[in-house]
């Protein structure tokens, strides 16, 4: 494995945010408009409920939910990148290892995310002064499960497209709000129909944010919630490893010109 390599791809991708207004939209744009929009939305149900946690529940579930937006994003949109510029050929005849590729999204989708989620937070302090930092060092596990919920999304919709080409490139974009429903982000699990609620029991979002609304209620995070979120994400972060080394193989015996 070599990181000057790793390091040349992550410097690649980075500029990317530089010079590509899509990606400058994906991290700056979009979380500025949802915060705006669902925040005032918060203020207004706060008004009605009486209620003066909700608008602290949506804008922090707004700002933590980006983190796996972004984290996924890196890694689908970047290999999108590769079939829109024609460039998958050029990358991989090089002496450049697929694991060392993966490595390089994952390290760029961790700095891009962590930046989305500090303008974020910034964001809603300046429009809501409410302090997504001040949760301290419940930041750390959150964080890094929801890191691991973008990973192994990453892996799996980046498998799809290896191996059906760009005509799902919608996937990249989509897939995520697929899964949003049953990860409670803004209301407790109970509130779904029973069957979804056994459908968010397998989502290892949905124990995150339900830790994220018990630390703003209560001050507490249950260490058991922590403990579920990660076995489920260990396990689907397997297999999606397995899917994407398995659909990069195939990628390449149909011939990686040929997959565009």
């Amino acid at each position: 494995m070599s990181w000057s390599r790793i390091y040349g791809l992550v410097l690649r991708y980075g500029y990317l945010l530089l010079r590509n207004p899509d990606r400058a939209a994906d991290t700056f744009y979009w979380p500025t408009i949802d915060l705006f929009v669902w925040g005032l939305t918060g203020l207004y149900l706060e008004q009605l409920s009486g209620n003066f946690l909700v608008i602290q529940i949506i804008v922090s579930g707004i700002v933590f939910y980006y983190l796996i937006f972004r984290t996924q994003g890196e890694i689908s949109v970047n290999l999108l990148e590769e079939y829109w510029s024609h460039n998958l050929v050029n990358i991989f005849v090089s002496p450049l290892k697929f694991g060392e590729w993966l490595l390089a999204v994952v390290l760029n989708g961790i700095i891009k995310g962590l930046l989305g989620f500090v303008f974020a937070g910034a964001i809603a302090f300046l429009l809501y002064k409410i302090a997504v930092f001040s949760y301290g060092l419940y930041l750390i596990p959150f964080i890094f499960l929801l890191m691991l919920t973008g990973w192994f999304m990453g892996f799996f919709i980046s498998g799809v497209i290896l191996r059906y080409g760009t005509k799902i490139q919608f996937l990249a974009w989509t897939f995520v709000s697929v899964l949003a429903p049953f990860s409670a982000i803004y209301y407790p699990v109970t509130v779904l129909p029973l069957w979804a609620q056994k459908v968010s029991a397998f989502i290892p979002t949905s124990y995150v944010f339900e830790g994220l609304r018990e630390v703003i209620n209560t001050g507490h995070f249950d260490p058991a919630k922590f403990w579920i979120s990660l076995f489920l994400n260990i396990i689907y972060l397997s297999l999606s490893l397995v899917y994407i080394n398995s659909s990069f193989k195939k990628a390449l015996e149909r011939g990686l010109i040929n997959i565009y």
